[in-house]
C-alpha cells in the first residue's frame, strides 16, 4: 500500500543530500531548452563526476573499460579491495536519470554502485550508455545489450577479475535503469550467451508508464524528486517521434506490447517500489504482469520511500535495501 504523505521520509534525508539533490534538480531545470533539447554544458556544471581509482575508496577499487569509443560506450568496474577466496557474483548495473541525465561516472551513480559493491561483495559493472534526446530509443537498449555481449565475448581477459562468476550474473538498474534492465534482459533471453548466465533481474523503482493517469500519479503529481510533468517530458525526449506513452518501451504490458515473455526463459525478478513514488502503480503493474506471464517475481515495498530513496544511505529503507540485495 502506498503512502498518503507526499513528502514522507524525504524530510529525513540529511541536509547535504537534500542540497545536492536540489542543485541537481536546478541543473536539470535550467538545462532544458524550449525545443526539447538539453544544454549539456549547463547540466555538466551540476552533474559532478568521479574519477576511477585504483586505490581503495571505502573498500572498493574502480576502473573504466571502453567498449566502443565512437559512442562513448564504456563501463565502470567496481571491485571489493579485499581479496575474495570464492567466486564473486556479477551485477551489470544501469543508472537512472530518465534516459536523458547522469552517467556511470556521475558522483551519485558512482557512490551508489560503490555502496552496492561493498554491501553485497559482488563485482559491479556500471554501464555508461548514450542519452536522449540526442540518442532516442532504442539506443540505450542497444548499448546495454552490447556491453553484455562484450562481457560474454571477453570472459577470460584482463577486463574482468579472474574470480568473477559469470554463471551468477544479475541485471539491475534504478529508475530508467530499471526499465533498461528489463529490456536488456529480454534481448539476452532471445540471444544465446555462451559464458554469461543470467539468474536474476533487480528492478529498483523502474521507470514505466502509459497514457492512462494512475491513482499514484494523480495523488503524487508534484512528489519530491520526480514529478508527473517531468516524467512526461522525459518520455517525449526518449520515445520515437510520433509515439505516445503506450509504446512498449514505456508500457511493457500495455495495449501495444510486442514482447511475449511467456515464451522466454526469463530470470527471477525482484521489483523494489516506494509508496511516495508517482510511478508506484506502474511498477506494481509490471510486477503483476510478470506474474501473469508465469514468471518468478518478488515485490519489495517500502511504503514511505520516495523515488530514488536508495541514493540516501542514511535512510533506514536504504540500509534494508542493501541487506536485501546482499541476501538475494
Amino acid at each position: 500500500m502506498s503512502s498518503n504523505n507526499p513528502i514522507s521520509n524525504f524530510q529525513d534525508v540529511p541536509w547535504k543530500q537534500r542540497f545536492y539533490r536540489s542543485m541537481l534538480g536546478y541543473g536539470i531545470h535550467f538545462s532544458r531548452r524550449s525545443d526539447g533539447t538539453i544544454n549539456r554544458f549547463i547540466m555538466n556544471l551540476f552533474d559532478l563526476k568521479a574519477q576511477p581509482s585504483k586505490q581503495p575508496i571505502d573498500g572498493v577499487i574502480t576502473s573504466d573499460t571502453v567498449v566502443d569509443a565512437t559512442r562513448n560506450l564504456y563501463f565502470r568496474l567496481f571491485l571489493p579491495s579485499l581479496e575474495q577466496n570464492t567466486n564473486m557474483p556479477l551485477i551489470v548495473y544501469f543508472h537512472g536519470g530518465g534516459f536523458a541525465y547522469m552517467s556511470a561516472n556521475s558522483i551519485a551513480c558512482d557512490e551508489l554502485c560503490r555502496n552496492l559493491c561493498k554491501k553485497t561483495g559482488a563485482v559491479i559493472i556500471s554501464v555508461n550508455y548514450r542519452l536522449s534526446p540526442e540518442h532516442k530509443y532504442p539506443s540505450q537498449y542497444d548499448d546495454g545489450f552490447d556491453v553484455l555481449k562484450f562481457i560474454d565475448d571477453n570472459a577470460n581477459t584482463k577486463n574482468l577479475p579472474p574470480n568473477v562468476n559469470l554463471k551468477q550474473c544479475f541485471i539491475a538498474g534504478d529508475s530508467a535503469g530499471g526499465n533498461l534492465a528489463h529490456h536488456v534482459t529480454v534481448k539476452a533471453c532471445e540471444y544465446r550467451l555462451r559464458n554469461v548466465k543470467l539468474i536474476g533481474l533487480i528492478a529498483i523503482q523502474p521507470f514505466f508508464g502509459g497514457e492512462e493517469r494512475t491513482e499514484s500519479e494523480n495523488r503524487l503529481v508534484d512528489a519530491p524528486v520526480l514529478s508527473v510533468k517531468g516524467t512526461d517530458w522525459l518520455w517525449k525526449t526518449f520515445l520515437p517521434e510520433g509515439s505516445d506513452r503506450d509504446h512498449p518501451a514505456c508500457n511493457v504490458f500495455g495495449p501495444k506490447s510486442v514482447d511475449d515473455i511467456r515464451r522466454l526463459k526469463f530470470p527471477a525478478t525482484m521489483v523494489v517500489v516506494g509508496g511516495v513514488d508517482p510511478l508506484y502503480d506502474w511498477q506494481i503493474r509490471y510486477y503483476e504482469g510478470l506474474k501473469k506471464c508465469g514468471k518468478e517475481a518478488y515485490l519489495i515495498e517500502y511504503p514511505n520511500a520516495f523515488h530514488s530513496f536508495y541514493g540516501a544511505p542514511e535512510l533506514k529503507e536504504s540500509v534494508l535495501y542493501c541487506r536485501l540485495n546482499s541476501d538475494w
